[in-house]
């Protein structure tokens, strides 16, 4: 599951962070703004791509942005009301798939599941994301920009884990991998195989910060595939001897792993951005 482009209303808040989280990522973007490219803090800015509604009315770009889209993500501390609530109304009128997240009820971890899983069930490839104005809600602009993140490297690594999220981290499937690695180097070996070029790039030119956000998904692919839950003892002795930590847990093991992936990237690879 790869999402082709990100539509917003290019409001303040979740909307203007789900358009940010395109543009950093090399997505397309785009979607419909009220016409004078109406917004709470003035103008929407010239550098997103976005298209004037025929009127100013906020309904009217919501609408348009439901109908030229696959399907609406909205992200929100607290239960819907105002903009939210009519795009979540506008989307079943017009028999749309829409997803709201309740961020209060929710942690990061689960949501991102939630919308990958989501996403894939209902093939979207153009995704309309809404959500609460910065104004009402402070927050929601770097949950907005955390999640979709997590959601993309999810996506990133999935055709590497067809399912294995969905399954008992006891499941045995020997035929997958006749042989896991046994220490931190071969781990991240092993990665750095699997991964496309592009994917590799990108993760390099992460920051350590970033990492965090990547730890959820790609850490329960390590954690399933590495067998670092059932039985994979050499592998997590070498992850307790990295970290210096004879207490370290499965996350923690995973997220060294992840980190020495990262160090090694950004010595084999340049930073730079990919189209």
């Amino acid at each position: 599951m790869m999402i082709k482009k990100i539509i917003s209303g290019a409001q303040t808040g979740a909307d203007r962070a789900a358009l940010d989280f395109a543009i950093n990522n090399d997505l397309p973007h785009g979607g419909w703004v009220p016409r004078g490219r109406k917004a709470e803090d003035g103008p929407v800015p010239e550098h997103y791509q976005v298209k004037e509604a025929p009127t100013s009315e906020y309904s009217r770009r919501t609408e348009l942005n439901v109908i030229d889209s696959d399907g609406t993500l909205i992200l929100s501390h607290g239960e819907l009301s105002g903009g939210s609530a009519l795009t979540q109304k506008l989307a079943e009128k017009h028999a749309k798939p829409c997803l709201h997240i309740n961020l209060n009820q929710k942690p990061e971890f689960q949501a991102t599941v939630d919308i990958t899983h989501w996403i894939s069930a209902n093939g979207i490839e153009v995704l309309n994301v809404a959500g609460s104005r910065a104004s009402h809600d402070p927050k929601i602009y770097a949950s907005t920009l955390n999640i979709l993140e997590a959601v993309l490297y999810l996506g990133i690594i999935e055709d590497k884990m067809p399912d294995f999220i969905n399954r008992p981290y006891g499941t045995e499937e020997a035929a997958i991998n006749d042989k896991y690695p046994d220490t931190v180097e071969q781990a991240v070996t092993r990665l750095i195989e699997e991964l496309p070029l592009k994917d590799k790039t990108r993760l390099a030119a992460m920051t350590e910060m970033d990492l965090n956000h990547l730890h959820p998904s790609l850490g329960v692919y390590i954690k399933t595939n590495y067998r670092i839950l059932t039985g994979n003892e050499k592998l997590m002795v070498s992850c307790r001897q990295a970290a210096n930590d004879p207490e370290l847990d499965a996350d923690g093991a995973a997220l060294v792993i992840i980190k020495k992936l990262w160090e090694s990237l950004k010595t084999t690879h340049r930073i730079r951005r990919v189209k």
